[in-house]
């Protein structure tokens, strides 16, 4: 890796310093359902590109309390302003994603988010409407390796045997996650259901319309790695 651009995002602090926060002082409701919304994004993100760096140090939180209202008075009325909380979740660090393989049993390569109390809760309704329609079509998906390749082989060292290697992983994910959405599961489950690999089948159809059973062969691991903790 030569590099990597950055932008600076101002006004957030690691989700570590807010988590703890917010044990001893709960969020309110919407601003809660709010940060469950963005949170299993997160996840999503995490799970189907592999992230193997994600622990609470590196993605942020920015959170601005609401205020206790501002009130304007007169002789005829008064009115009572009241700003709502905000918080907004920003995935950094992104750069150890798209192995080429899931991790060795030696090592896990753990989601830290999956100790947290929000992994126990299962995925929303607006986040399983927003999701599944999407990767449960097996063309969208194609697209989707289509456009990584796209932007992959621009690498110096770019080499297809690796590309399609960590695309069959990503495939593998968005397997394990379009199953887990359907069944309601949360994202500790996700987490917790067996590793797959999905190679496209050299004896597959070409054709632009892509169906799951003949064009790829999906290999399960149910071995977990040693140092797993789920």
């Amino acid at each position: 890796q030569v590099g990597s651009f950055q932008l600076f995002v101002e006004g957030y602090k690691e989700a570590d310093y807010w988590l703890r926060k917010f044990e001893t002082d709960p969020l309110p409701e919407n601003t809660r359902k709010e940060f469950q919304s963005q949170f299993e994004r997160l996840v999503i993100l995490d799970y189907v590109i592999r992230n193997t760096d994600r622990g609470n140090d590196n993605w942020l939180v920015r959170y601005e309390k609401q205020d206790d209202g501002l009130d304007l008075s007169d002789k005829d009325s008064q009115w009572t302003i009241t700003e709502e909380s905000t918080i907004k979740i920003a995935a950094i660090d992104n750069g150890l994603a798209f192995p080429f393989k899931h991790p060795d049993e030696w090592r896990a390569y753990p989601f830290h988010w999956a100790w947290l109390p929000q992994a126990k809760v299962p995925f929303s309704q607006e986040t399983r409407d927003l999701v599944l329609p999407r990767i449960s079509d097996m063309n969208f998906v194609q697209d989707l390796c289509e456009d990584l390749y796209e932007l992959f082989k621009t690498d110096k060292g770019f080499d297809k045997a690796t590309f399609e290697n960590q695309m069959s992983v990503m495939r593998g994910q968005i397997l394990n996650l379009t199953q887990a959405l359907k069944d309601e599961k949360s994202p500790l489950q996700l987490v917790q259901m067996p590793r797959v690999i999905v190679e496209r089948s050299s004896t597959g159809s070409q054709g632009r319309i892509v169906h799951l059973s003949n064009a790829f062969t999906q290999t399960f691991h149910s071995r977990k790695p040693f140092f797993s903790s789920w």
